[in-house]
């Protein structure tokens, strides 16, 4: 399964370069379709971004949607996406994504170790257009154990370690209320016993956390797969050249270590290598400035694929609003030397008691919308650092009771986030302002205007919390409205936030079958792109949770089944 170069063929019907939600979803459904299969990954894990995610799925008109009494159809999601992305994709490649979508996720389920389960609340981003639901249409991977993976269990991609606990122990939404009552309710506490004990016996039997949650689930569940189906998997191999018949690209060059192969292709292959964003000259080019210095997405995309394919006749798309898509993030200095960045998605943002600021000390965006368009108007507002980082500021109340970035909700010891930078505190507001050398009249009045709303239940100033998403990500609790409260408590504290990208939305421009285009239009056969690499269908706006993954899993099942579709026909024409 997990081979050196010099051990595979020198011919497969369809190969596959990058292995994330999109590329193992290739990597799958060609082998299904009957396809010799080589799936390639430059760096030394599986998984890429994907394995970092919740990888929430976002593939609307599923089996699942019933289960859950989700209202949808064709026409209502097809409403909600024109509404939300427009002129800003071709209809056409969102309206492919819907018609295979469901049958893409039927055929995981039923072929495949892929398990999908749908959440009885888990509403679209833009809940006030037209169209939105509440749920079914976001699905989540099933936990899967996967120390039947074996040795293989190791290349996939570990989580981000901020998003663990216990050094590596994977946690979910069913896990952390049990965790957070462990002495204070005797079935939470035996319920994280037995979480805990089975995580230190995974440890010392395969070296890390077998249990395998959202992201690692998903990839887990596909790599088991590919294996089964008898998929050939390289890692740290770089392609360094596509190979061009006439009209068609029949083959790459293969580099690991010192080793190079040129493989033939008959069918096609499949681009799934993350999109551009970490391309040096394409990251200052294409991304607002100031460009983000770091990224929580996962090393691997560089958008050197992206330059072979442009010597193809291959182009981006300009058409979104966004070249990427944007999450709040908050970054750390680990011990061992390597930045921990951490987006900020929902834990913090929409909590009673947490408000956003630019160097002003003024509020500049509603701070419980979507993550991606908290990035973007901190682009939108910033002139000269204005708001690049933005400053999340909450009281010693919220603070113990939500946390804030990595600092974990339940209070507990800050002292070291205290004294290596990341959390700021001051007594007074004046006093945190001051150390954080933004205007404190602007932050008081801020203040003084939240305490008023946080009464009323109305922000006057952005509408905070007055979607089902918005109030979805406050406190259930806390009332009038679950989104707003006072800062009242001192100390109050800080937390510095910078824009950073969580995945290109801009890609290579491919038509309804995922094959890529040249600018007049014609086809370069043999050469598909799936996930980032893809030019996004949601144009750069962020409709929904887990819009890059659900795309990526369903566009890599179409490129696959095309690419399977060319190499048989190409060999039912070579033996007549």
């Amino acid at each position: 399964m997990h081979r050196v170069l010099a051990d595979i063929s020198k011919d497969y019907d369809v190969v596959v370069l990058g292995s994330g939600a999109g590329g193992m979803s290739a990597a799958v459904f060609a082998a299904l379709d009957g396809a010799r299969v080589l799936l390639v990954e430059r760096t030394e894990y599986l998984g890429g971004t994907s394995a970092y995610s919740a990888a929430t799925t976002w593939i609307p008109l599923t089996h699942h949607a019933a289960t859950v009494d989700a209202e949808d159809s064709f026409e209502k999601v097809s409403r909600y996406l024109d509404r939300a992305v427009g002129n800003r994709s071709p209809r056409a490649m969102r309206a492919a994504f819907l018609d295979a979508g469901a049958g893409v996720v039927e055929e995981l389920e039923q072929r495949t170790e892929v398990k999908f389960r749908p959440r009885p609340f888990h509403p679209d981003y833009l809940y006030e257009l037209e169209g939105a639901t509440s749920c079914g249409r976001a699905l989540e991977p099933e936990p899967f154990e996967a120390a039947g993976l074996g040795e293989a269990l190791k290349l996939i991609r570990p989580p981000i370690p901020e998003f663990t606990v216990l050094g590596g122990m994977m946690v979910d939404r069913d896990d952390i209320p049990h965790l957070m009552k462990i002495g204070k309710s005797l079935k939470s506490t035996a319920y994280s016993a037995r979480l805990i004990g089975k995580y230190y016996l995974a440890r010392l039997r395969h070296g890390r956390d077998s249990r395998l949650l959202m992201g690692n689930a998903l990839i887990g569940r596909m790599l088991a797969s590919a294996q089964r189906l008898g998929v050939d998997i390289v890692t740290q191999a770089e392609t360094i050249a596509l190979r061009a018949e006439g009209n068609s690209v029949g083959g790459l060059t293969l580099r690991q270590g010192e080793t190079e192969r040129e493989i033939a292709v008959v069918g096609g292959i499949v681009l799934a290598t993350g999109g551009f964003a970490r391309h040096p000259r394409m990251r200052q080019e294409k991304l607002p400035q100031p460009a983000p210095e770091f990224s929580p997405s996962a090393p691997g995309h560089t958008g050197a694929l992206h330059d072979l394919a442009f010597n193809l006749g291959a182009y981006h798309s300009d058409e979104g609003v966004q070249p990427c898509f944007w999450a709040p993030c908050s970054h750390r200095r680990r011990k061992d030397g390597t930045v921990a960045v951490f987006p900020h998605f929902v834990f913090d943002r929409s909590k009673p008691g947490i408000i956003s600021v630019g160097r002003d000390g003024r509020r500049f965006v509603n701070e419980s919308t979507s993550y991606h368009l908290f990035g973007a108007s901190q682009f939108a507002a910033d002139v000269d650092g204005s708001h690049i980082p933005a400053y999340l500021i909450a009281d010693a109340t919220a603070l113990a009771k939500y946390g804030m970035g990595m600092i974990r909700p339940g209070g507990g010891d800050i002292k070291s986030f205290l004294a290596d930078g990341y959390l700021t505190e001051g007594v007074t507001l004046d006093i945190l302002a001051a150390k954080l050398g933004i205007d404190a009249e602007g932050l008081k009045d801020s203040v003084a205007r939240m305490n008023r709303y946080a009464t009323t239940g109305v922000d006057k100033d952005f509408q905070r919390g007055t979607t089902v998403y918005e109030r979805a990500n406050g406190d259930p609790v806390h009332g009038p409205n679950p989104t707003l409260g006072k800062l009242e408590t001192a100390p109050y504290y800080a937390v510095k936030l910078w824009p950073g990208d969580i995945g290109s939305a801009m890609g290579l421009v491919g038509d309804e079958n995922a094959r890529l285009l040249r600018r007049d239009g014609s086809v370069i056969e043999g050469l598909y792109a799936c996930g980032n690499d893809l030019q996004s269908i949601m144009g750069g706006v962020y409709p929904g949770p887990g819009i890059t993954v659900g795309p990526a899993i369903v566009f890599g099942a179409i490129a696959a089944r095309d690419a399977a579709a060319r190499s048989r026909a190409a060999r039912g024409r070579h033996a007549a």
